[in-house]
């Protein structure tokens, strides 16, 4: 188990706030939005403990090194106790709930679930349940993955844009390394991207926040990455229900989530 504390300071969360165009107005002692726990917890290793990608290097801590060089947030769950207060301590315990491999079409795959316990004061105020794939570099000439069509019955929708420059400060507030979201000569030549990726949990930030505002407050939350969006495209994100998904301008899924109030 990993233990990690941190003091939730309110001045990051109004920097995440003003990132995504929100009101930047968290004081001390304010319940943050759901999925802020995100902007904490860092993990700062030295540059040796890195690997290629930027991304603190598998085989320490609790994550297994499957030979794998490719990592991806394939999804996740939470379970919403409370909410977490601004300005105040927390811990997060960390486990490792599964690690399996498997072969896929397109080659090896594994897939590690981590388990975030979040406390505050003594009491767990949310778990949550991070779903990661590693996977190997594509051949050259490997055929691009066929991404499935989403859905066009919302009764919801909001469109939005993620730019470099917001992913340059959502990679910085939640000190994340790795170089597919802010270097597009390595996201394109190294991982065969078409330019820079948008952060998985970004795309589930804003489906929780917009889930909040048209539901009401969460009591869990799950979503899964079905393709990845890349920094100049516009996506719409759409709500029937209480399915929520994303939508890429040419109509493919980007993701799929659950809410549960």
């Amino acid at each position: 188990m990993e233990h990690r504390t941190d003091i939730l300071d309110p001045a990051r969360a109004n920097a995440c706030a003003a990132s995504l165009g929100l009101p930047a107005r968290i004081q001390p002692g304010d319940p943050l939005p759901p999925f802020f726990h995100q902007l904490y917890f860092w993990q700062a290793e030295p540059p040796e403990a890195l690997g290629r990608d930027g991304h603190p290097a598998k085989g320490s801590a609790l994550i297994p090194d499957f030979g794998l060089p490719r990592r991806m947030w394939a999804g996740g769950r939470l379970i919403f106790k409370a909410p977490l207060l601004a300005g105040v301590s927390a811990e997060k315990q960390t486990t490792l709930s599964q690690a399996t491999q498997k072969q896929g079409r397109t080659g090896p795959l594994a897939f590690v679930t981590l388990r975030h316990d979040i406390l505050q004061e003594g009491h767990l105020k949310l778990t949550e349940y991070q779903e990661l794939v590693y996977r190997a570099d594509p051949a050259p000439d490997a055929p691009a993955p066929v991404p499935p069509r989403a859905a066009t019955n919302e009764t919801f929708a909001e469109t939005h844009s993620f730019g470099s420059t917001l992913l340059f400060r959502y990679s910085a507030l939640t000190f994340n390394g790795h170089r597919i979201h802010y270097d597009e000569t390595y996201a394109r030549t190294v991982e065969h991207y078409t330019g820079l990726v948008v952060h998985g949990p970004l795309l589930a930030q804003r489906l929780m926040l917009m889930a909040t505002e048209q539901l009401g407050p969460l009591k869990a939350f799950a979503f899964r990455a079905s393709s990845p969006l890349m920094h100049s495209e516009t996506a719409t994100l759409c709500l029937k229900d209480k399915t929520l998904w994303v939508r890429a301008g040419d109509g493919r899924q980007i993701m799929t989530a659950q809410a549960q109030i």
